[in-house]
């Protein structure tokens, strides 16, 4: 047996112990941190040639392990931009440098300029749903953008349809133009009293409510007249007529059968506005009957006015999504999910995140809830998978066998003592 064969052995025991201290150590600092898995140590025997009469003390080599693919208890917040993996998958996110990462560490929050930034400083991101519904890179991080969550802009919707419905009565006089009265698209006043109206709203392309003025007036069996101004363009006084601006807007014949039914498309097309080109409704009658009973008219148009936005959400499919002040919504980044073959083997870089190796094997990203990848749950966190009993009698366990090998350095120390004095 060698005296230094057995101290060299010795040594390597205490930097084995040495090294699962430090991992133990690691996982007690980090208990609290978001997303973090725990570090252990594994050890194997490193043997040397030996024979019956002469024994080659060896070694112990030690590996680190990561436990990536244990995923640590999930716990609520009160932010909706915390976000935590239910089940297979990780964030993907950038450095400050632009180097793309995987993480499972979700505690985000908007930055100065909105993005989703965590607590190491990594950017979240995703696709953006700009140019419609988008579709993932499995293979790869391209066309991936920063998520940005920053509650601001409003959502105009230019009128561009309308309809309207309701009953002419067919026992209304037929009149045209004379002295006792215009007709509505003379745009002169007086207008016949044997006209009705009605009015609708619409929005033009600022998101500024339009008003508008829609006359009926049977011109003959069969036929009436309706006419369509800009309730802003009206005339003061008891009389909208003349109306000024652009005056008539439009005017179509709406024509019926002998029982009441229309006949005629009912459509008209009804511009107005000082934009280039100018905007135009696409207006639809056909909802009108002829019967003898009262008039009525109601109708109804597209766009909408401006709508800030009040809120932002994250769905378990990752889709990120403005909501307005009257309540609806507009997807604007889908997030997804990333991973890999073996989640274990991931290269674990400073900050909490990963990088693919080739021991981890080639990162695939999907959407959550598809290709066995989890979910992600809004206002929720990981916590660190770390057990801290255990911890703590492996740090019991690391000293006591740390101690043990420096009693056979020591052990070995004095023998060579004993050697070197043999000569005295």
């Amino acid at each position: 047996m060698s005296i230094f064969g057995s101290m060299k052995t010795a040594i390597s025991g205490m930097n084995a112990q040495a090294n699962r201290l430090g991992t133990v150590s690691d996982n007690i600092a980090n208990s609290s941190t978001t997303g973090y898995k725990q570090a252990s140590t594994s050890f194997s025997s490193l043997v040397l040639p030996s024979s019956s009469g002469n024994y080659n003390s060896g070694g112990v080599e030690t590996t680190v392990r990561y436990a990536i693919s244990q995923q640590g208890n999930v716990t609520a917040t009160t932010s909706s931009t915390d976000l935590a993996i239910q089940g297979n998958g990780f964030f993907v996110v950038q450095s400050s440098s632009g180097q793309t990462f995987l993480t499972r560490a979700g505690d985000f929050s908007a930055d100065s300029s909105g993005n989703l930034v965590n607590a190491a400083g990594f950017t979240l991101m995703g696709y953006s749903s700009a140019s419609g519904a988008p579709s993932v890179v499995v293979n790869g991080f391209e066309g991936m953008v920063p998520v940005n969550v920053t509650p601001s802009g409003t959502n105009t919707v230019a009128t561009s349809a309308g309809s309207m419905s309701g009953n002419l009565n067919s026992n209304a006089t037929a009149v045209t133009s004379s002295s006792t009265g215009f007709l509505p698209s003379d745009n002169q006043s007086p207008v016949t009293t044997d006209t009705s109206k009605s009015s609708i709203t619409g929005y033009d392309n600022q998101g500024n409510k339009v008003v508008f003025d829609v006359y009926y007036t049977k011109t003959s069996d069969d036929n009436w007249e309706v006419a369509v101004y800009n309730h802003a363009d009206a005339a003061s006084g008891d009389t909208p007529f003349p109306y000024g601006g652009d005056g008539l807007l439009g005017s179509t014949t709406l024509t019926f059968d002998q029982k009441g039914a229309m006949t005629s498309t009912g459509a008209l097309d009804v511009p107005f506005g000082s934009d280039t080109p100018q905007q135009s409704i696409a207006m639809d009658f056909s909802g009108f009957s002829q019967v003898a009973t009262d008039f009525t008219a109601t109708g109804k148009m597209n766009g909408q006015a401006p709508n800030p936005v009040t809120n932002v959400t994250i769905a378990k499919d990752g889709t990120v999504s403005a909501i307005y002040k009257d309540g609806s919504n507009k997807e604007l980044y889908r997030v997804p999910l990333a991973t890999v073959a073996s989640p274990d083997s991931l290269t674990l870089e400073s900050g909490n995140v990963y990088s693919a190796n080739g021991e981890s094997g080639v990162t695939v990203t999907g959407w959550p809830q598809s290709g066995g990848l989890g979910y992600i749950q809004s206002g929720a966190l990981e916590e660190s998978n770390v057990d801290l009993a255990t911890e703590l009698t492996n740090m019991i366990t690391a000293q006591k066998s740390y101690t043990a090998n420096s009693k056979v350095f020591q052990a070995g120390s004095d023998l060579l003592d004993v050697l070197v004095n043999l000569q005295r």
